[in-house]
């Protein structure tokens, strides 16, 4: 079977129909990284004319743990914001000048300059309402000691040090477990103090405080680890407020997802994975709000994913490289279409495609491009987790319709 054998939409109809189904929008930034950003979801309060209250200094990875708190309150407190992104590994000196820690996040706020996202959280507080912070004073005061706990209890410090740390004595990686899991047990008995499934009474900057670890330590640890906090009997209570969490828009926003948090540990740290990681989750997968995302981030980039995918996934050593980019490219609206019209029917090709086969070198060269492309985009550096879940499920079926 040849390529053009095969009807499969234009870019431009697989954009149109994309844009149906999702109101997920994202700026371009040509020559910049990240090539594109989130608008904020509180962006279209704000006059034409007028600047956002908030500028938010963070990494161009969008995969900074504390740039997420920060973030996450953002969108919670509705504020309209602007991002300036950093390059971690080449931080301008403008910035460093600016800042006195030289790292992010940082954020002016009306124009004054705070730092550290603990502070920034807290000023956020004093300047604007929909406050993440309980008004009853007993309450209030156990929030902002908790808040400071977050940071002070060396939860995270011991976190990490389990994950991260290959000890040559198996007694030593024992004791790491036990005093993480004293971490953990000192986590679930403060989540027992008030009703319902977060921290305090309602969701607050506690939960927000602690959120962006949790994910990433339930994501990575399966992996490197062979230990699940997600599904483990010990910790009830941090599986509800994992679920309750889950129910919240904003977080849907700022969120990593579990492959974006393994890939990018393994690429910082070089750790070897010694476990699975956690399964997709197929359902949030088949929501059309996500997968439509996933699919206008496809169409709407399709010219630089292609041009990453030629140069960088070894592709172009499979033969000329006309016809390569041509399948490169029908294989990327293969997958955009699956994501848009998917319905559990067959996909064109290989053994599940009906009578033809598909040519050999197309084969090879959808397989590199769907797993390169599978594993390449970052949540929610280029689309938001739920849309990344999608978008990897999706690639999964195409891939598997080609052998």
């Amino acid at each position: 079977m040849s390529i053009a054998s095969t009807t499969i939409s234009s870019w431009d109809q697989l954009l149109e129909k994309a844009r149906q189904n999702t109101p997920a929008r994202r700026v371009k930034r040509p020559g910049q990284a990240p090539y594109t950003a989130p608008i904020p979801s509180s962006l279209h309060k704000l006059p034409p004319e007028r600047k956002p209250p908030v500028l938010l200094y963070r990494d161009s990875n969008s995969w900074c743990p504390f740039c997420e708190r920060v973030w996450f309150a953002l969108e919670e407190k509705q504020i309209p914001f602007e991002t300036e992104f950093i390059n971690l590994s080449n931080k301008p000196k403008w910035y460093t000048d600016l800042v006195p820690t030289t790292l992010v996040p940082a954020a002016k706020i009306e124009g004054k300059l705070v730092y550290e996202s603990k502070d920034i959280l807290l000023e956020l507080e004093e300047h604007f309402g929909e406050t993440l912070l309980p008004e009853n004073l007993e309450e209030n005061a156990v929030a902002r000691k908790w808040v400071d706990d977050a940071e002070t209890n060396n939860f995270r410090n011991i976190a990490y040090q389990f994950l991260r740390e290959s000890p040559e004595d198996a007694n030593d990686l024992v004791n790491l477990q036990a005093e993480f899991e004293a971490k953990l047990d000192e986590i679930e008995q403060a989540l027992s103090r008030y009703p319902g499934s977060f921290f305090l009474s309602t969701f607050s900057l506690v939960d927000i405080m602690y959120s962006p670890h949790l994910d990433r330590l339930a994501a990575n640890l399966p992996v490197y680890r062979g230990y699940d906090i997600k599904g483990n009997p010990r910790f009830p209570l941090i599986n509800a407020w994992f679920a309750a969490l889950n129910q919240r828009s904003a977080y849907q926003r700022v969120k990593s997802d579990n492959i974006t948090n393994n890939l990018l540990l393994r690429r910082r740290f070089g750790l070897q994975a010694i476990g699975n990681p956690l399964p997709l989750d197929l359902a949030e997968s088949e929501f059309i709000e996500y997968r439509a995302e996933a699919a206008e981030r496809l169409s709407d980039n399709r010219e630089v994913a292609i041009s990453d995918i030629l140069k960088n996934s070894g592709v172009q050593s499979l033969g000329d490289s006309s016809i390569i980019k041509e399948a490169v490219d029908f294989h990327l609206r293969l997958l955009a279409d699956y994501l848009i019209n998917g319905n559990g029917q067959l996909l064109p090709g290989g053994r599940t495609g009906g009578k033809e086969s598909i040519d050999p070198i197309i084969a090879a060269t959808g397989a590199i491009t769907l797993a390169y492309v599978r594993n390449r985009i970052c949540a929610p550096r280029d689309m938001s987790a739920g849309a990344a879940t999608a978008f990897r499920a999706a690639a999964d079926k195409v891939l598997a319709s080609i052998y």
